[in-house]
């Protein structure tokens, strides 16, 4: 009969433990704020979309009834705003931006949100107010071409409002590092 020999399982030390859960800790630190911020730009690209659909589709509004829709603020999917649009405008008119917050629409003399002086009937305004779901201090000035622009350099820059007045952005985020287009 043989001589059994045991053979000595060995395991990992503290100090190569230690040594794994920091290597572990700082490719986390390293990647987890890149992926958050891709995160909310996807949200914000898909949210400046989304006010994009539901600005051409109030401009056709518009274009075939001469005035905008009666609208003052939010909507939903059984508010008579909803009804006049769909299905002959959009085919689903977007009630909630990306990170879950209705969508507000301000159409003809109600139009008057963010600073713009004296909408009249064919009027409309649309906004986002971000990851934040809180209205943006932005007033909107009709000489300062460019004001609405803004750089996202930080994960607060999510929370500045998306605006569309008439088709036409006026706050919105810098695209690239060009000159504002």
């Amino acid at each position: 009969m043989g001589v059994f020999t045991k053979k000595r399982i060995r395991g990992f030390t503290l100090i190569e433990l230690l040594i794994s859960v920091a290597i572990i800790g700082i490719l986390v630190a390293a990647f987890v704020p890149n992926a958050l911020t891709a995160i909310h730009k996807s949200k914000q690209k898909g949210t400046m979309r989304d006010i994009r659909t539901i600005g051409l589709a109030l401009t056709d509004y518009v274009t075939d009834n001469g005035s905008a829709p009666a609208q003052d603020g939010t909507y939903d999917g059984s508010s008579p705003f909803y009804f006049l649009i769909t299905p002959f405008y959009v085919r689903t008119l977007p009630l909630n931006d990306k990170w879950g917050n209705g969508y507000r629409v301000w159409c003809g003399s109600a139009a008057s949100e963010y600073g713009i002086s004296g909408p009249l009937g064919d009027d409309f305004l649309i906004a986002s107010y971000g990851r934040d779901r809180t209205q943006e201090g932005f007033t909107f000035n009709e000489n300062s071409f460019g004001a609405g622009i803004f750089q996202v350099s930080s994960m607060s820059d999510f929370d500045k409002d998306l605006i569309m007045y008439n088709g036409n952005w006026i706050r919105y985020p810098r695209i690239g590092s060009g000159s504002g287009t």
